[in-house]
Formats: C-alpha cells, structure tokens, sequence
C-alpha cells in the first residue's frame, strides 16, 4: 500500500478437503498441545509454527474444522489485542524510541507515519468487527502500557 511495488506474492495452502491422513491427533489432544503451547506464553502465530514443525500438524483449521483463535477464545486465554495488532505498536514505539534520540533522521520518521496509519486503519476494521471496543483508540504515550 505504501511502497511503489505492485503486490506482495506467497505461497499458499493446497485446497484439501477433511483430516490429512498422516495427522495422527485428534481435535482433543490438538486442544490440550495448543493450551501446553499458550502456557509457556507463546503467541498465536508461534503455536502454529510449533504445531506444524514440532507435531506435523500443518494447519489446524484442517485437522479440527476450527481455528487456533477459537480454541484460545473458549479457554479464556485469548489476548485482548490482536496479535498484528500488537506488533504493530510495538514497531511503532520502538521507531518513535529511536526518534527520540536520532531527531533528523527523515527516514525512519517517514516509516513511523506509515506504521502508525496502518494501526490505525486496523484498529478501524477491528473495532466494526467487534475484536476491540468502540471507544479503543490507539495512542502513542498510552500504547507503553498496553503493549
């Protein structure tokens, strides 16, 4: 959105309909490796790693016909800000921390506005979907405490 090139290509996941066969768990010891996972205060996204390199557990939306955030959500131990989310405001502290010592570096000024929009405009998008409350506004000198 904010760079001169075109898109951003990747790869995708194979269209598998149901269980892969070599996935030797089921959606209940899925649950408890992903709680053992949120206990040693792992986020989402390393769960998911660990899951896949550790137990040969490609996608858990497959295995379980559920999402990792769903099982986080019934056991209560969901974060209660996003996971990009997160990160972008830690970006975006550590940018405005660099600033505060190197002033005139135009650069990394440029870059902070940009991070800073985008968590904006995510903080938009996960407010109309209920992820965060209506009155949730991102601000930088608050955003220590948060994060």
């Amino acid at each position: 959105m904010h760079t001169r090139r075109k898109g951003k290509s990747g790869s995708k996941h194979p269209a598998r309909a149901g269980k892969p066969d070599f996935v030797a768990y089921d959606q209940s010891e899925i649950e408890e490796l992903i709680l053992k996972l949120v206990k040693e205060e792992n986020s989402p996204s390393k769960i998911g790693i660990t899951l896949r390199d550790q137990y040969g557990i490609p996608s858990v939306k497959d295995v379980t016909g559920k999402k990792l955030g769903f099982f986080l959500e019934k056991n209560n131990v969901a974060s209660k800000i996003p996971e990009d989310l997160q990160n972008l405001i830690r970006k975006a502290l550590s940018l405005r921390k660099h600033l505060d010592k190197n002033v005139k570096d135009r650069h990394n000024k440029r870059s902070m506005q940009l991070v800073e929009s985008k968590i904006h405009r995510l903080g938009k998008f996960y407010r109309r979907n209920g992820k965060l409350p209506e009155d949730w506004r991102y601000n930088p000198e608050t955003a220590k405490l948060m994060v």
